[in-house]
């Protein structure tokens, strides 16, 4: 099955911001009920056969990140404007997304990267950019969509509110 990556919308039918309860029934549909794993958690994630891990992240009630997690087969594939987050080698998906945005290494650990514009962060334990056969090194593992100010500071965070007219609590 084919996935889109729309930042700073959602995934199908997990739409960034929707209310928790209705988060939790969209992952659900992210379930192949023909072989449903003994590892999902309902409300938190959904693993489908291809090893494909769908995971939710709410805060106040509301859905805040979905993160995907590389699937072990090419049964599913997760794309981000044609780019194949986990098909192609990380360097790659590097090297593409640069064609679409502005992407940094993560400042806590140069193995991942952010594309801050889009509110996308691609992970992976540690680079392997030269060794194909080092497959948690060479391909990210896992690709993170969240809400605006997601990864504020406690300072940005404010800003952010003072910029669109709300008071700090």
């Amino acid at each position: 099955m084919e996935f889109e990556l729309i930042p700073p919308i959602g995934l199908g039918a997990l739409v960034i911001g929707m209310p928790r309860e209705a988060a939790d029934q969209a992952l659900a549909s992210f379930r192949d009920p023909s072989a449903i794993s003994e590892s999902d958690q309902s409300g938190r994630f959904v693993f489908r056969p291809s090893g494909l891990m769908v995971s939710i992240h709410c805060s106040r009630g509301e859905l805040e990140a979905i993160e995907l997690g590389r699937p072990v087969d090419g049964q599913d594939t997760v794309r981000f404007r044609g780019v194949d987050v986990f098909g192609l080698p990380a360097a790659e998906v590097v090297t593409r997304m640069r064609g679409l945005t502005t992407i940094t290494k993560a400042e806590d650990d140069p193995a991942s990267f952010v594309a801050p514009d889009l509110l996308l962060s691609f992970w992976r334990p540690f680079e392997a950019d030269d060794a194909p056969d080092e497959e948690q090194g060479y391909y990210f593992s896992s690709v993170l969509l969240a809400r605006p100010g997601y990864y504020d500071t406690p300072a940005e965070a404010a800003a952010r509110l003072r910029a669109v007219g709300h008071q700090e609590p």
